[in-house]
This record gives C-alpha cells, structure tokens and sequence, in this order.
C-alpha cells in the first residue's frame, strides 16, 4: 500500500510533483513527500490527509529489524513501500526503546515448576574495546506443566562456563523455579555439578545433539551417514543393557578409525544413560524435541546477515525480538504430553503440584 499517486487517465489531470509533509511518531519525527495532482483530487490512503500522527511506524520498524533486517535495509524498505525516509537515528531510537521490554522480561516471574530445562549457548560476534569477540549468549528454555515452550531468559559472557550458568540457575529460582525434573544440557565440564548445586533433585541428561555433533567432528564425510546410524542405535535403545551391547558394537567397528568417539561416549556415559529409565513419552521429550536447538538454528538464521554487533545492547535487541517472534509459534503442547505428564507425576511422585496435575488431566 503506497502512499503514491495512481496513474490518472482522465484528461486534463496529472500528476504535479509533491508536497513535503512531517509526521510524528512515537519516538520522532518523519519528513515524507505527499504527492500531489492538477485538481487536488487525490486521496492518500496510508497516510491520509490532515494526519500528523503515524504511530504504527515503530512497530514496523521493530517487525523489520526482528527478522534480521539492517538499518540500512529497513530505510530502504520504508522508502521503496511507503516512500517515507528514515534517518538511522530514528531506527536505532526506536529499537532502543527495547531494551527496557528486555529487562523487564528478564525480570518477570517464572512458574515454581519446570518439568523439563534446557541449556544452551550460541556464540556471536561483538565489538569490544576496538576490537571484535566471540560471546557466548546464553539460552534457558522451560517446557511448563502444560507442555508449553518459554523461554526464560538470555544472559551473555566472554565465554561458556560452569561458573556463569550456576548464577543463571540461581537467578531463575530466585525468579521463583523451584523444582525442575530434567536438565538437558551439553558437555560442559562443571555444568551438571553447577546445576545440582541449585537443584539436587534435578536429573542432568546429556544433549543427543550435542554429542552427536561433538563426535562427527572426527568422521570424515563419506563415513557420516553410517556412523550416525551406527550410534542411533545406542541412544535409541530400548534399554541401557542393549544400549551398551550398542556401544561395544561401535568400538569393534571403528576402534582403527573412530576410536575417540567411543571414548568420548564412555566418558559420558553416566550422563546419557538416565533416559533409559524413562518411558518413550519422556525420552521423545529429551531428544527428539530438542527445542534449544531448534532455537538455535532459527536464530543464526536471523543473525546470518549481521558480520558482527556494535555493542552487546544491539546484540540482545535482535535475540530478544527474534525470540519473540519464535516463541508466538508455541501455542500447542508438546506431542503425546499428557501421557509424559502423567509418568512425570509417577516417577517424581510428590513433586508435582496440584495444579500442575490439573493442568494435563484437564486435556485428556
């Protein structure tokens, strides 16, 4: 919809240049050309006549810059859609404005019970001190009693470490969390130590997607379909037993060439084999509905076109608003939930709350 003049046909009527026009939004002002006619009949319809407001221009602004769009790219498309020109100072007032929405998220109660929580970090490129970084933003996504996606904060550091994510397991119950049943995370040393300091109850499960990915840097590329479906034997057993039979299987078949991947599982073992006592409806939960990991990959899709961030402020709008954008999409509860509710309520007897259990017996 442009703020345009529609080609005239009728004779004696053209088109006869512009007036320049200012428009105040939220956040500024914005000079805009209204075009104009010989006779003074055309009728602007985005921005109509005798308006001097245009409040939904921050909300656009905001929309373009959630999906990964530059300062330069949402000026372009303002000017190319709605032949209005914004200055970068108005974009970057506008996207500021964030921040406060950012803290205040990162600030708002949490429910007392997450049955499932997963961990993660995703490193990006900052300017620092004259010189550009690799930071880790860290990511804590909930799945509630429901069965529902949150995501429950984002905090960054120079680096991932133990330490830092035993403050963010603090700062999430002191939010108010005060039970989770499985924590699912990667192979950082310290991290399930930093987890169990916070909550002893808490199961710590080992990422399947983090070990698979750790173990396929050693495989040359002919080789990575065969391996892949030599180990989803293991962490898809049906039991611990077969899944070692699994694992004794692989070392004999790769022991000359893949001997480090067997090692790296051996060592972690005691951090993957916990899901083997959980039903298939908890187990699908862990590893096949990764959701950190879907988030992951979502985002760096929304960073791609960005070589690196300014400051660590413009880095946490775009995450921030991406995540946003993602997090409309979880509407509906994890697949068959109901029934891992119930073996959740069996297996952690006398920690799930009273309205936790109403809430999944309510869908049945």
């Amino acid at each position: 919809m442009r703020n345009t003049l529609q080609k005239v046909t009728t004779a004696g009527n053209s088109r006869n240049g512009s007036t320049p026009k200012t428009i105040k939004g939220k956040r500024g002002k914005v000079k805009i050309d209204v075009p104009r006619d010989r006779k003074s009949e055309f009728e602007p319809q985005f921005i109509r006549k005798g308006q001097t407001r245009f409040d939904g221009l921050d909300e656009k602004i905001i929309s373009l810059y959630s999906r990964g769009l530059s300062t330069r790219e949402i000026q372009a498309h303002l000017r190319e859609i709605y032949t209005v020109e914004v200055s970068p100072d108005l974009i970057s007032s506008v996207t500021d404005a964030v921040l406060d929405e950012v803290r205040s998220w990162q600030t708002r109660p949490l429910d007392s019970l997450y049955p499932i929580l997963y961990l993660d970090a995703i490193f990006i490129k900052v300017k620092e001190q004259g010189r550009i970084i690799n930071k880790a933003f860290y990511l804590a996504i909930g799945v509630n009693t429901e069965g529902k996606k949150e995501a429950l904060g984002m905090w960054t550091s120079q680096s991932e470490g133990a330490k830092f994510w035993l403050s963010i397991i603090t700062e999430l119950k002191n939010r108010g969390v005060q039970d989770v049943f499985i924590a699912c995370v990667d192979g950082l040393k310290g991290f399930p130590e930093a987890i169990e300091a916070v909550f002893p109850q808490t199961q710590v499960q080992l990422c399947m997607v983090h070990l698979l990915r750790s173990s396929l840097q050693y495989v040359s590329y002919k080789d990575r379909k065969e391996v892949v479906a030599d180990l989803k034997l293991i962490y898809t057993a049906a039991t611990e037993l077969e899944a070692e039979v699994a694992l004794s299987e692989f070392e004999k078949k790769y022991s000359s060439r893949y001997a480090m991947i067997s090692k790296s599982w051996r060592a972690n073992w005691s951090r993957i084999v916990p899901m083997f006592s959980y039903p298939e409806e908890i187990r699908r939960a862990i590893y096949t509905t990764n959701a950190i990991e879907s988030l992951n990959m979502t985002l760096r899709k929304v960073i791609k076109t960005r070589a690196s961030f300014p400051s660590d402020e413009a880095a946490f709008k775009l995450l921030y608003l991406a995540l946003q954008n993602i997090s409309k999409k979880w509407t509906m509860p994890i697949k068959n939930w109901s029934a891992a509710m119930n073996q959740f309520a069996i297996i952690f007897e006398g920690r799930v709350p009273m309205n936790g259990i109403n809430s999944f017996t309510q869908s049945f």
